[in-house]
């Protein structure tokens, strides 16, 4: 789209004496009047036919071109409500001073709407951009419809743009969404779910565990910042319209915008919105902003999440745990007794060392914060504290001031990111570096070439596997699975205490204080506590099988009855009907 300052016409002012009366488009070669026969009431008919509609006020009118701004004017006599006005035709308005409140020229009423924010005037150019504003506004002013009331000289201007604004508005018209969409919730005792999501990893198991459990759902996929578009908003209440969810449930608050769009549209709708975080919700809700609805409930894997959740104003917070698919991470019916995978021990994880260099180049921190951050994530990652920032603030100050003077979010963000992940970088290479003397294979990326370049050890390097199609088979043919757990989640279980056990494998893990929730220790599973203890426990269960397999078969046992998919869909339906049913 050219910008507003390269139309291909030129517009000159009609005077009588000093007062403006018209304007003459020259478009290549034709001249054209703006207002033409008839005048001012040329613009007030524009308005005309929408008048019974603006008379209940319970509509939204949107002025696609001001012209001269009798239309306007007399919208505003008319009509009490909030009106918007897009009109990015540069020319027009630099001699009709329409959208300046102060000039001279402005016509009083019209001044005074402008002065108390009572017209949204858009004078961008881009439609996507005008749809999200315009989005942004019905959400802010009740979710009414929107009536799109378009200036037919405007048209001539530019149809593909005034016109393509008239009809992705006219949809707004013809759905009363919002009276319709004020069914009641969870009026039955099998739950309907509208899954929200945008190919997060997770959502294949909610979808499955949904199917076995026989609750319908109908999945809404969003694409790259699709979210606040009107075509969203439309298949959003679409969906809930003909689906009827009793909620709308999302991972990692994945495709909810930052602006809180998705977040007020859902509360008008009184649609309840279930988020459940399966990584550090910090790290993800630290650049949004109006997310602190009543209608949004927050699951979080990590029970120490729950309490400085609940600070930050989130009304419902929930603890739900990781668990697995016990039909994709199944026991086979035998294990090769030759294949090339075949291990007596093996890990496989990220090294994170391109994940902090990155996190590091995306900051540019100053030297302060460099030199000083392999120290603060060691002491981070032994400190019970499980906030960076709260970290620096209460053991680094002079650091704390300046990640404090990091002038942006998005900078402070990377910087507590790249400490969990050194701390994480840090532990994982003490923990995987007692099996070294044992021959392991290491399934991940190339970083772990360079964190035991100098080992004496021998050890192989295969690159990184997918999580659906090859974990499940590779799990059983490596004696011990070797498990460290990320910085991020200092207290909680990760997802491969759930896996590996589900397909009839042992899985030798680090203690984690929530672990005793989930399994007994001992007996269900295997721990150690420090990095030093897993070098001890590793020869013992490599030559007792015995002892293997009796833990194996306890976990699997307790996890095929508490810890599948279709058990944690159901406990967070629970919880979801408790709090909004």
């Amino acid at each position: 789209m050219p910008s507003p300052d390269t139309r291909p016409y030129q517009a000159s002012p009609v005077l009588n004496g000093d007062t403006l009366v018209d304007i003459a488009l020259d478009i290549a070669g034709k001249r054209l009047a703006l207002l033409g026969p008839g005048g001012p009431d040329r613009e007030v008919n524009i308005i005309r036919p929408a008048q019974e509609k603006l008379r209940t006020g319970a509509i939204l009118p949107v002025l696609l071109g001001c012209g001269m701004g009798h239309g306007l004017c007399a919208l505003l006599e008319q009509y009490d409500g909030p009106v918007a006005v897009v009109d990015c035709e540069m020319q027009i308005l630099a001699l009709t001073r329409l959208a300046e409140s102060d000039a001279e020229t402005t016509p009083p009423i019209l001044a005074e709407a402008l002065a108390s924010g009572r017209i949204l005037w858009i004078a961008e150019d881009n439609p996507d951009g005008v749809l999200n504003a315009l989005t942004r506004w019905q959400m802010e002013m009740g979710g009414h419809p929107m009536l799109p009331l378009v200036h037919p000289q405007y048209l001539r201007l530019r149809k593909s743009f005034y016109g393509y604004l008239r009809d992705q508005l006219s949809a707004s018209t013809r759905f009363d969404f919002w009276a319709r969409a004020a069914y009641r919730k969870f009026g039955d005792t099998t739950p309907r779910l509208l899954l929200i999501t945008s190919q997060y990893f997770l959502m294949g198991e909610i979808i499955t565990a949904c199917e076995r459990l026989g609750y319908p759902y109908h999945l809404l996929t969003l694409g790259d910042d699709e979210v606040g578009h009107t075509e969203f908003v439309e298949r959003l209440l679409k969906a809930v319209l003909e689906f009827k969810p009793d909620f709308a449930f999302t991972i990692n608050h994945l495709g909810v915008d930052r602006e809180g769009v998705l977040t007020d549209l859902l509360e008008r709708l009184k649609l309840p919105l279930a988020s459940w975080f399966v990584d550090n919700p910090h790290l993800i809700l630290y650049l949004y902003n109006k997310l602190r609805s009543p209608w949004t409930a927050i699951f979080t894997w990590d029970t120490d999440n729950i309490s400085s959740l609940r600070e930050q104003g989130f009304e419902h917070v929930r603890y739900l745990p990781l668990g697995t698919d016990p039909v994709r991470f199944a026991q086979p019916a035998s294990v090769p007794r030759q294949h090339p995978l075949k291990r007596d021990i093996s890990f496989v994880g990220n090294s994170m060392v391109y994940k902090v260099a990155h996190r590091m180049k995306a900051g540019a921190f100053p030297r302060a914060l460099l030199t000083s951050y392999r120290s603060v994530a060691r002491d981070f990652a032994e400190h019970e504290e499980r906030s960076v920032r709260e970290f620096l603030r209460q053991h680094h100050p002079d650091l704390f001031k300046s990640f404090s003077s990091l002038d942006s979010a998005e900078r402070q963000l990377s910087y507590e990111t790249m400490i969990t992940w050194e701390a994480t970088r840090q532990y994982r290479a003490r923990c995987v570096e007692q099996t070294l003397p044992f021959n392991p294979l290491i399934v991940g990326d190339k970083g772990w070439s360079q964190t035991f370049r100098h080992s004496p050890h021998t050890w192989q390097l295969h690159p990184e596997i997918g999580y659906y199609d090859d974990l499940p088979h590779f799990y059983p043919l490596s004696t011990i699975n070797f498990n460290c757990t990320s910085k991020q989640m200092k207290g909680a279980v990760n997802q491969r205490v759930f896996d590996v056990p589900a397909t009839g494998s042992f899985v030798l893990t680090d203690w984690r204080e929530q672990i005793g929730e989930l399994f007994e220790p001992g007996r269900e599973v295997i721990c150690y506590h420090a990095p030093e203890e897993a070098a001890e426990l590793i020869p013992y269960y490599l030559k007792n099988e015995g002892a293997r397999t009796a833990v194996i078969q306890a976990a699997r046992k307790r996890i095929l009855a508490e810890h599948s998919y279709e058990r944690r869909v159901t406990d967070l339906v629970a919880a979801m009907r408790d709090i909004f049913g």
